[in-house]
């Protein structure tokens, strides 16, 4: 990965796009690369979807390489939805196709001069920019399948459904998975609403050609990608629990624990909690021929995703991951899991955060709108949503929006961003994560359900706010991190409680790029990572003011152990002293 494609949108003749060496960005991938670009390049105080914003998309240190579970992608640009700075993180297949095509960053800028839509082909012989306007509004998998009879089925697609074409602050990127279906998504911060904004609909990939990124040092690589994977399969979580029941084996763990957020964070228990888990999902996939271990990308042996069919045995969507089952599901009332499987199809073909949706839907419930566990009702707004109609946009443009337009104080958001599947007042150390992070309320930027409810990593009491700090402040510094090299988050759980297992990833890391790289530099990475985020925050008009969670979670107990989130505000302000 040598190279920086820039399409520049603000062409008198349409998008044009140029190539570049890394200069000042080399040594970065992912997260890092996004992050750095973002704060470098973008006016801080820019509208999100205006000219002076860019859209970087970037794959992780490792993609492209035989490095086992390598292959995520990082979609960064000043969020419409927060306000600050973003990073979405997905898997599917376009981080490894990105990285063996040579690009260490696709960066989309400027502002069209008309409203054309085009999609922009990638291959080992170079870029062409194309109009297109018969892709406008087409969902994603109608898009998909347009994009496969033009060119072929070996392709990888990252695309915007109308969600994203109508600038919708609830959008996402679609990325598709390895049997071309846009499965994947950067979900979270509105990101599809700046490429809608720059007029791209689709790029389109496709590294026939174009063989697996070489180790400098192959034989130390080879050595410490066995140890690397032999731990992944050796661990609990990693190596029996993901890849059984995929991500919704936690549905039945965070209701047991009274963390498990029901009709808009009102309780932490949902009754029907086994109807909609894990095991349920599981085994209705397997009576119906789909699959509940499965991978999003080529070189991933967790294999957490899945396939869900209907009765008849008919593809309806992958396995709805954890936070998408709570969100349809516990966070609306809803137990049927055919319905949550349609929405999250739903979500998929308009380009939607399935969190930021679900969460959404909880608020209009908790508004009159209509009852909570009206899952056709439910249904029905989602198809408001991808109509674009009056209701939709309100709708659309997520939960702190659909509160205010609705007159209700409970929105369980952060910066703007909905709370994932995760109550802080039961599980504080997520609290801590949800209140601090650089991208509003975001399990994944400092998960500290891990130690709080799982035990791995350590045990740090989730019903008591001693501990919390120092568990997310490092928690937050680690992801960002991991968030550079491609690699999954979900290999934490093993490099948390397994140091050979961490110490064989960092020395795969170093055989790569033949680097010494220690413990100390990937905290160092990480660290780098979040200045620079909190600075570009900083310079948006953030203040510790921003890094609090609603006062609802201080001011009403969560049953079933009725806890507030008490971790004050003074030691929120300590997270990021290091």
């Amino acid at each position: 990965m040598d190279k920086i494609l820039r399409i520049n949108t603000g062409g008198e003749n349409g998008p044009v796009a140029t190539v570049s060496d890394l200069g000042e960005y080399a040594g970065m991938g992912g997260r890092g690369m996004t992050s750095m670009v973002v704060s470098k390049e973008v006016p801080a105080d820019c509208h999100p979807l205006g000219p002076e914003n860019k859209l970087v998309i970037a794959p992780g240190l490792m993609a492209g390489s035989a490095a086992s579970t390598s292959g995520r992608i990082s979609i960064g640009c000043k969020s419409p939805l927060t306000g600050g700075i973003k990073e979405a993180n997905a898997g599917g297949q376009a981080g490894q196709v990105m990285a063996r095509l040579g690009y260490a960053a696709v960066i989309i800028e400027g502002a069209p001069k008309n409203d054309d839509t085009y999609k922009i082909f990638i291959n080992k012989d170079g870029v062409s920019v194309l109009k297109d306007n018969s892709l406008k509004m087409k969902p994603n998998y109608d898009l998909v399948d347009a994009m496969k009879s033009e060119f072929g089925d070996k392709i990888t697609v990252i695309s915007v459904g109308p969600a994203g074409e109508m600038k919708m602050a609830a959008s996402s990127i679609a990325i598709t998975d390895m049997e071309v279906r846009p499965t994947r998504h950067a979900g979270r911060g509105g990101v599809g609403a700046v490429m809608g904004a720059k007029g791209i609909k689709a790029i389109i990939l496709d590294d026939t050609g174009m063989g697996m990124r070489k180790a400098k040092e192959p034989d130390k690589f080879k050595a410490a990608n066995k140890l690397f994977t032999q731990g992944l399969r050796g661990h609990a979580v990693t190596g029996e629990g993901l890849p059984a029941y995929g991500t919704n084996v936690l549905t039945n763990v965070i209701n047991e624990a009274g963390a498990f957020p029901t009709f808009n964070f009102r309780q932490g228990s949902f009754d029907d909690a086994a109807r909609i888990s894990g095991e349920t999902f599981a085994e209705l996939e397997k009576q119906r021929g789909g699959n509940p271990t499965h991978g999003c990308h080529r070189g991933c042996v967790i294999q957490c995703s899945g396939i869900f069919n209907d009765k008849d045995g008919n593809y309806v969507t992958k396995q709805p991951e954890y936070e998408t089952v709570w969100a349809h599901g516990a966070d609306c009332g809803i137990s049927d899991p055919d319905v949550i499987a349609r929405m999250d199809f739903m979500d998929d073909n308009y380009g939607l955060d399935t969190i930021e949706m679900g969460a959404t839907i909880g608020v209009a419930m908790d508004a009159g709108l209509i009852s909570f566990g009206d899952a056709e009702g439910a249904v029905r707004l989602i198809e408001e949503v991808g109509k674009g109609t009056p209701l939709g946009r309100i709708l659309g443009a997520g939960a702190a929006v659909t509160a205010k337009a609705f007159g209700i104080e409970k929105a369980p958001v952060v910066k703007g961003q909905a709370m994932p599947a995760y109550d802080p007042r039961a599980v504080k150390g997520i609290g801590v994560t949800y209140a601090t992070s650089t991208m509003g309320a975001d399990h994944t930027a400092g998960y500290a359900v891990a130690t709080n409810i799982m035990k791995v990593g350590g045990d740090v009491d989730p019903l008591k706010p001693e501990g919390q700090i120092e568990l997310s402040r490092n928690l937050q510094i680690a992801t960002a991190a991991l968030d550079s090299t491609g690699y999954c988050l979900f290999i934490a759980f093993a490099i948390l409680d397994q140091p050979e297992t961490f110490n064989a990833m960092v020395d795969s890391i170093n055989a790569m790029y033949g680097l010494n790289m220690t413990a100390d530099d990937v905290n160092a990475l990480g660290r780098k990572i979040l200045s620079m985020e909190r600075d570009f925050n900083k310079r948006a008009g953030f203040t510790s003011a921003h890094d609090r969670l609603p006062r609802f979670f201080t001011r009403e107990s969560l049953a079933p152990h009725n806890v507030i989130f008490d971790v004050s505000d003074e030691e929120l302000d300590t997270v990021f002293n290091w």
